[in-house]
């Protein structure tokens, strides 16, 4: 199998479509529509279902794919080793946006400086959308939070989050799960971890909220809870770098809600340049350590 019909296949995919990637890949659009069929009609299947001028992946495309990472992977590895040893290449990254926003900076920052060749695209989401991405290889890899569904999916301990509770400064104070039953709850959309934590604690309690009002960034989140709109969970690490961080009351979480970890995401052999981020990361906290978060505990 020709290793650029491979890459003129995943340059397709990953740009959503024939034009785009022709600007990629510097070819003009009907030089790679010609690539894809002619590619099409070695293998006797079709890669993609052509609807008007979009394109989505048949199940033999998305079976292809899955192999077309691996070997693009293996090549990159090759041409590596040849190289003696240095780490090169692209590094697809995603990330849950509070670990974007406050955990990974030190880290990337600290990668680049060690490893100028590699080049880190990173994409933000929720803990589920994340884990879509990884199925269909559009990362390579992701930062997700407790709970996950882990599969077959390697992982390794990334860091812990303190999770609190906040609410508008007006507002009455929230100790437990019933003072915010009938309240609006401000969240990611589904498929976040952190939501699906409150979600939880309030149905152990009896309650529910009166509504969810769906936000897609933290400083929305908290510029929301700070207008008085309602509560929200958040990690205490982000609440420090956010803009309305003292616009809003922070509330301790019970113990069994208020460390969170975040987990770092793969599915099959780790590259090179993965390999080498993970060495960065920061060691495990002692467990045994109950004392590690400096939120007073919570009276519940």
């Amino acid at each position: 199998m020709d290793l650029d019909d491979l890459h003129i296949f995943r340059c397709v995919v990953r740009e959503g479509g024939v034009t785009r990637a022709a600007a990629h890949l510097h070819r003009v659009p009907s030089n790679v529509t010609t690539r894809i069929k002619q590619f099409e009609e070695r293998l006797g299947v079709a890669l993609f279902r052509r609807q008007g001028r979009s394109l989505t992946l048949t199940e033999p495309g998305r079976t292809l794919l899955g192999h077309a990472e691996k070997l693009l992977r293996m090549a990159d590895q090759a041409e590596q080793d040849l190289r003696g040893g240095t780490v090169r290449g692209v590094l697809r990254l995603g990330s849950l946006e509070s670990a974007a926003g406050a955990r990974l900076p030190p880290i990337l920052s600290a990668f680049y400086a060690r490893y100028p060749d590699v080049a880190i695209e990173l994409q933000t989401g929720t803990t589920r959308a994340l884990l879509r991405q990884l199925d269909r290889f559009e990362v390579e890899a992701a930062f997700v939070s407790e709970p996950f569904e882990r599969r077959s999916l390697a992982s390794v301990h990334a860091f812990d989050e303190e999770l609190v509770l906040i609410t508008g400064k007006g507002a009455p104070a929230r100790r437990d799960a019933v003072a915010l039953g009938g309240r609006t709850v401000v969240a990611f959309p589904q498929g976040c971890s952190y939501r699906e934590r409150l979600i939880a604690w309030l149905a152990e309690e009896g309650a529910s909220p009166e509504r969810v009002l769906e936000m897609n960034s933290y400083h929305a989140i908290v510029a929301c809870v700070a207008a008085g709109t309602g509560a929200a969970i958040v990690p205490a690490e982000m609440l420090d770098h956010a803009v309305l961080s003292d616009a809003v009351v922070r509330h301790p979480l019970p113990a069994r809600l208020r460390l969170n970890r975040t987990h770092l995401v793969w599915s099959g052999e780790a590259s090179a340049p993965l390999q080498a981020l993970m060495t960065l990361l920061p060691k495990p906290a002692d467990p045994t350590n109950t004392n590690r978060f400096s939120a007073t505990p919570a009276a519940i």
